[in-house]
């Protein structure tokens, strides 16, 4: 009962953070009439100090030493920071400039990219399903383009960038918090340089907008810290297969938020080409789920082979014994393994790859 509790908060965790996430194109508009680099330099700015209180409250201080001794991670730290500073600051900008549904697609299509940059960078090898998908999200944005008269450009430095920091945060291969840390503090010397800058020319709007605008700026390292402590806790509580499907939560809000709230026109070569890649992110799903089942299947068979394997053990003349699933001796035929255990490729998306900064 316990367990099943847990797994229910879990559940519940997980989906609070990606309606939240996907609710944030809400609070970008009220932010006017800062502009998306002033926005984004104070969330750099105020999520450090949310991160430290949230570092002070657990005492995790050890890897800070490890970190600042590891100059192959501090590099890379630093290229995620500056990724996800580009992924953010697009972001930002593109809601504020009506142009959220676009923003939507962005994170639509980020699993094909990823899987895509999993092929050609990490050489990982696709199922068929998965090259159907690949190639569907690919007409998606031909369509796409088409549609705009342009490539979808917003859509595709966000799947693109946020691909990329999923990549180099794989690599990295730290906690969630102790990674936002080092992140933010690696931003936070030139984001405070630069809000500095715009108080002493007189164009920040911090002050100028008034105590309640000063404090929905300062408000934004919450809005980022709150998901990412909610997406945290799901995290140690669901399957990583249930938080990967609850992803896909974060774009269909913003989505519906573009058509219904923003009211931004659909013509009918938009819709074709989101058409497209809801069918592409349903066939991964599909095979993702498929590929789960087959390789649970195959566990507990492994499992119950070998809790008989003594049992039937058949002695050889030189004293050793064949179980069974064993290759046969040297000369004779093997049977060969069953192909979900031969099957490579790329699972469900990763949900450390979301938004969680």
């Amino acid at each position: 009962m316990e367990g099943k509790n847990e797994q229910r908060a879990g559940l519940l965790y997980g989906i609070g953070a990606y309606v939240m996430w996907g609710l944030v194109p809400l609070f970008w508009p009220l932010l006017k009439p800062s502009g998306a680099i002033e926005i984004l330099a104070h969330r750099m700015v105020w999520s450090l100090g949310v991160v430290t209180i949230a570092l002070l409250a657990v005492r995790r201080w050890a890897w800070i030493g490890e970190l600042v001794r590891d100059r192959r991670k501090l590099a890379l730290i630093s290229v995620a920071a500056a990724t996800i500073t580009v992924n953010w600051g697009l972001y930002i900008w593109a809601v504020n400039n009506g142009q959220v549904v676009e923003a939507s697609l962005g994170y639509f299509i980020n699993p094909l990219v990823t899987i895509a940059m999993g092929v050609l960078l990490l050489g990982e090898r696709l199922r068929p399903v998965q090259w159907v998908a690949v190639a569907t999200g690919l007409a998606a944005v031909l369509v796409l383009a088409i549609g705009y008269g342009r490539p979808p450009w917003i859509s595709l430095v966000l799947a693109f960038s946020f691909a990329t920091y999923g990549l180099v945060k794989k690599k990295v291969n730290m906690g969630g918090l102790e990674s936002l840390a080092a992140e933010t503090a690696v931003l936070f010397v030139p984001a405070l340089g630069f809000l500095l800058w715009l108080a002493a020319t007189g164009k920040s709007t911090f002050t100028a907008g008034g105590t309640g605008h000063g404090f929905l700026l300062a408000a934004t390292g919450i809005v980022t810290a709150i998901p990412l402590i909610c997406f945290g806790a799901a995290a140690v509580r669901v399957p990583l297969s249930t938080l990967g499907l609850l992803q896909y939560l974060a774009p269909i809000f913003q989505f519906g938020l573009g058509v219904v709230y923003f009211k931004e026109s659909m013509p009918p070569e938009r819709w074709a080409g989101f058409a497209l890649v809801w069918l592409a992110l349903s066939l991964l799903t599909w095979d993702a789920l498929r590929t789960a089942r087959r390789n649970r299947a195959l566990a507990v068979k492994l499992l119950a082979t070998a809790a008989a394997a003594p049992a039937t053990a058949t002695p050889t003349p030189g004293g050793a014994a064949i179980l069974p699933g064993d290759a046969a001796p040297l000369g004779g035929t093997t049977t060969p393994a069953p192909e979900a255990a031969t099957t490579t490729g790329t699972e469900a998306p990763n949900p450390t790859q979301q938004k969680i900064t």
